[in-house]
């Protein structure tokens, strides 16, 4: 008989057991909830863009003691996701009422993230007024199939002994275009790397960067190898402004499908952008983004 019971997280001492929920209850589509390294990438490394300061607000549920479902924000703090064990449907009502009356505001409306498949918990979404307003579809890559795109002429791979961590942040700032925005590097952020490099799961040492002659970082792809789920976390891929168009993102994930596939990887993901498309991937996972309707 079931005995469900719900509390609150608590960062410190429910990370670990929210890992590994998510990785039990892990499908390719996400139809059970997001992946495991979704969610340490944000709490259990507690990085400078995540506000953590509300995650007294995010809810677990147990039968007997063990996780069954989760309701949580990411970031922005009013996007909220749900994880969900197969055979609780029923707690869909709650978790979406929860979420509804609880779940921090910040001036703005919540928005559900919702996974195709996640029917329970859409159907109770739609019976507290929500309505889907967005979607999206992320893109996998299936080891089944070969990623092989060369090296261009003049760069090569970095060692992993030789990552340095300073010319990490320095590749990732201009390679997500905010020197346009917030000016050049100047070491801002720059204990990102240091606080992901200590998240218990991380594992930095399999990421690929690609440097030009001059051993400057030109492109940088990250991976959190996820072996119970045989999965290839790829998070994030940036190429600097100055070398892009000219295959070193295709040629940086080829890299890591080699390594990966050695490890016993079955797929990798990656984003929503034609990129991937035109290299091989497959779409994968449809998310939805739900709304409240505003009274008439």
């Amino acid at each position: 008989m079931k005995q469900i019971t719900a509390r609150p997280f608590s960062i410190l001492a429910d990370c670990g057991k929210i890992y590994q929920f998510m990785l039990d209850i892990y499908e390719r589509d996400w139809q059970n909830g997001v992946p495991a390294p979704f969610f340490e990438y944000a709490y259990s490394s507690f990085s400078s863009w995540m506000d953590i300061t509300w995650s007294y607000k995010n809810r677990i549920w147990e039968d007997h003691g063990k996780i069954i479902a989760f309701c949580f924000y990411e970031n922005p703090v009013t996007d909220i996701y749900f994880s969900l064990r197969p055979g609780y449907e029923e707690l869909a009502d709650e978790m979406i009422a929860y979420a509804d009356a609880n779940m921090p505001l910040k001036g703005k409306d919540i928005h559900l993230i919702l996974f195709e498949g996640q029917s329970a918990l859409m159907n109770a979404a739609r019976q507290s007024g929500y309505r889907p307003i967005w979607e999206r579809t992320d893109m996998q890559f299936d080891f089944d199939n070969t990623l092989d795109y060369p090296l261009p002429e003049g760069f090569h791979f970095v060692r992993p002994e030789n990552f340095d961590l300073d010319k990490i942040e320095k590749c990732r700032w201009k390679g997500f275009d905010h020197e346009q925005a917030e000016g050049p590097w100047n070491h801002q952020n720059e204990q990102n790397s240091r606080l992901l490099k200590t998240a218990p799961h991380a594992t930095p040492d399999l990421a690929v960067i690609i440097a030009d002659a001059g051993d400057e970082y030109a492109c940088y792809a990250g991976m959190w190898w996820t072996p119970e789920n045989r999965l290839a976390y790829m998070e994030p891929l940036c190429t600097i402004p100055e070398y892009r168009q000219q295959g070193l993102a295709a040629a940086a994930l080829s890299k890591l499908y080699h390594n990966m596939k050695a490890l016993g990887a079955t797929h990798m993901t990656g984003g929503d952008n034609e990129f991937y498309c035109k290299i091989g991937y497959k779409p994968a996972v449809k998310w939805t983004f739900w709304q409240k309707e505003s009274p008439q």
